[in-house]
């Protein structure tokens, strides 16, 4: 074995990785594509939308589709979704006439009334039009039992980086930092008030406080009328971490806790008590879920074994965190997909085999008391805001061809009652929900749904999209979307959602069966469905399409990499797809723990095995892709769209690329650019399905 100076092999093999890693950067001919706005990229950006927009905006659907999408994303019709605060029901709602939105008010009797009366709080398209900013609307903190002060988050474009102003709720003006009002910078930043004069955050607080994801890892205190640099630092984690955050937590006795998490990657957390003065480190299992704090008890959804409990477990443990009493416990095909803590109860929406349900838990003794509200078989749940002083909670039911219902519960009685139900969005009536299984390579059974006409013919021709997600814990489940409705399967489309590992659907364990070097699992489960479909003769591949965004942007990639046969169309929406250097784009370096780290040789043979932009070949018969993101998507980098079209240009492959320059990577900017977007989407969709 050969030894140097400096060390030894392990040096050697440092020295020759960052060669590599240099070679590669420098063997990449579209690095330049990673400047967001430079003027070589925008000039790039503009030249492939010119070739696009004209393809598709030029269909004779597109207006159409274009007139659909903007008629349900502005209607009025839609629920307007409420949350809490104190008593007060809030809304943020968009429509034609408020294209950036506006953030308004109204009593809970007046909500739940046929025609409530709004009180305008922040119209954000006056707001945007006086002070000459791209504003965009990304929620409100506000001071906890007073209700008379709130933290507003404007975003410039979309991007998740926001600028932070105090606003009063009385006067309905922002506070004059002359007259002590908080004002704070761009940045991607976490904050909780301590008290009605002092906040607890972490931010970019200058050169040396980020980490390398981009996020702080500095909490300090900032009082009324202090500058940032007088700001009182209390924890810092390391520049390695994924974020350093603050959570302040209260009960109804009016305890307060103070917790700081110290994320060391996507999934592992350090949990410490903040006691006004030390940091205590809490033997809480790393990878856990925090929801809240109910009489003196932390409510915890443990990831990972540990406190007497199993992962999945929904527990609750004592100021210490030294003993847990379990409170629910999933069976081997249930999920806990969402935890809520109010004054006296516990609520959870649970999944059996993807189905789910409201389920209260109130502590009685030593022993909990489960209730199950009201619902529907079959259909999708989900937790919305409850009360800060009480127990009154929203929560909505719906499912794929089943309108959203939006009901009020007491979760400490169970008591319910609906509230709000969305009118039909599309027509359902000739269409049927299945729930049906692949087995994937490994022979594990894959769930999926599928929405089609009552009566279909199985005979190859039905024009057919499977989406799937596959990552980060979350499930995909069934939902009633009125733009897949009303632009896909009211115009005989089918539909059709896997749930594969990666996801959430069955726990911990069903997410954590494809992390890292088992992320092949996730994609031979995708490609097990569309596989079933064809073999079922639901669908061909000359009509099947694939769509995703995000990690399911990455499954994109590797569905046209790896098995470009099965597809006639795939949508490669704000994509991940160079992951050779996905740590080295914002962001990116918070996923270690999701994909592994190319950075390290082990980790990176197998992420350049699937890694679709490495993956591009000469000579391979790829399907017309349309990839498309948003110039301002400060999480998902744009180069990695940019980049990965390029090399199609390189190959002569045809595709459609189109990149929107607002709406970061929610897509929020406005209901119209929304609207495009769908246009797009479905309009390349016909094309290539539907048409013959």
């Amino acid at each position: 074995m050969l030894t140097f100076r400096n060390g030894s092999v392990a040096a050697l093999a440092l020295a020759l990785l960052a060669s590599g890693a240099a070679c590669a950067q420098a063997n990449d001919p579209h690095l330049d594509l990673e400047g967001v706005e430079t003027p070589s990229s925008l000039a790039w950006v503009k030249a492939q939308n010119d070739k696009t927009l004209p393809v598709l905006s030029g269909d004779p659907r597109f207006q159409g589709l274009q007139a659909a999408a903007l008629k349900i994303l502005s209607s009025h019709d839609r629920i307007a979704t409420p949350d809490f605060i104190g008593r007060t029901v809030f809304n943020f709602w968009q429509d034609q006439t408020h294209v950036r939105g506006v953030w308004r008010r109204t009593s809970l009797e007046s909500y739940k009334s046929a025609d409530p009366q709004w009180e305008t709080v922040i119209d954000l398209d006056a707001l945007a039009a006086a002070e000459g900013k791209n504003w965009i609307w990304k929620g409100a903190d506000c001071r906890p039992k007073t209700h008379d002060r709130c933290l507003v988050n404007l975003s410039n474009g979309g991007k998740d980086a926001v600028t932070v102003r105090e606003f009063d709720l009385t006067t309905k003006t922002f506070v004059d930092p002359a007259a002590g009002g908080f004002v704070l910078p761009e940045s991607k930043q976490t904050l909780e008030w301590l008290d009605a004069d002092t906040l607890i955050l972490t931010r970019d607080w200058g050169p040396g406080t980020t980490t390398d994801s981009g996020y702080g890892f500095v909490i300090k205190t900032l009082k009324r009328g202090q500058a940032l640099d007088q700001a009182v630092e209390v924890y810092r984690g390391q520049k390695s971490d994924v974020s350093v955050r603050p959570e302040v937590l209260r009960d109804a006795s009016g305890a307060r806790v103070v917790l700081l998490t110290r994320a060391t990657d996507f999934f592992h957390d350090e949990t410490y008590l903040w006691n006004g003065e030390r940091a205590y480190r809490l033997p809480v299992p790393q990878k856990a879920q925090i929801a809240g704090l109910l009489d003196g008890r932390l409510i915890l959804r443990v990831l990972e074994d540990g406190l007497g409990a199993k992962a999945g477990d929904v527990v609750a443990v004592g100021p210490t965190a030294t003993a847990g009493q379990v409170i629910f416990s999933p069976g081997p095909r249930q999920s806990v997909d969402q935890v809520a803590v109010t004054d006296h109860a516990v609520a959870m929406a649970i999944y059996d085999n993807v189905r789910g349900e409201v389920a209260v838990f109130r502590p009685t003794g030593a022993t909990w008391v489960r209730a199950v509200l009201p619902g529907l078989a079959n259909a999708s749940v989900s937790l919305g805001s409850h009360a800060d002083e009480g127990d009154e909670m929203f929560y909505s039911v719906e499912g794929f061809t089943t309108p959203t219902t939006l009901r009020l519960a007491d979760a400490a009685t169970g008591a319910s009652e609906t509230i709000k139900a969305l009118p039909a969005q599309f027509d359902a009536a000739n269409l049927v929900v299945e729930q049906k299984s692949a087995i994937s390579k490994d022979g594990t059974q894959i769930p999926y749904f599928l929405v089609h006409e009552k009566g279909w013919a199985l005979d190859g021709q039905n024009p057919t999209l499977l989406h799937a997600y596959g990552g980060f814990n979350l499930s995909k489940l069934p939902v009633y979307d009125p733009l897949i409705g009303k632009l896909w399967l009211e115009r005989g489309g089918a539909y059709a959602v896997a749930n594969i590992r990666g996801g959430g659907e069955f726990g911990p364990a069903w997410h954590e069966a494809a992390l890292k070097a088992n992320r092949q699992r996730a994609y031979d489960d995708y490609f097990a469905v569309a596989e079933k479909l064809i073999a079922d003769k639901a669908t061909s591949p000359r009509h099947l399409g694939a769509y995703g965004r995000s990690n399911g942007g990455l499954l994109m990639g590797v569905a046209l990499t790896e098995r470009p046969d099965l597809w006639n169309a795939v949508v490669v929406e704000s994509p991940l797809l160079d992951m050779i250097r996905y740590t080295q784009l914002p962001a990116g370096a918070s996923w270690i723990g999701e994909y592994g780290d190319p950075a390290i040789p082990a980790e990176r043979a197998w992420i350049e095995k699937y890694s679709p932009y490495q993956n591009l070949k000469a000579g391979v018969k790829y399907p017309l892709a349309y990839i498309t993101t948003s110039t301002k998507d400060d999480r998902v980098h744009p180069g990695h769209a940019r980049k990965f079209a390029a090399r199609l240009d390189d190959l002569k492959v045809d595709h459609l690329y189109f990149e929107n320059t607002d709406g970061g990577h929610a897509n929020g900017a406005d209901p119209k650019a929304n609207a495009r977007r769908w246009a797009l989407h479905y309009t390349y969709l016909s094309r290539q399905l539907m048409d013959h």
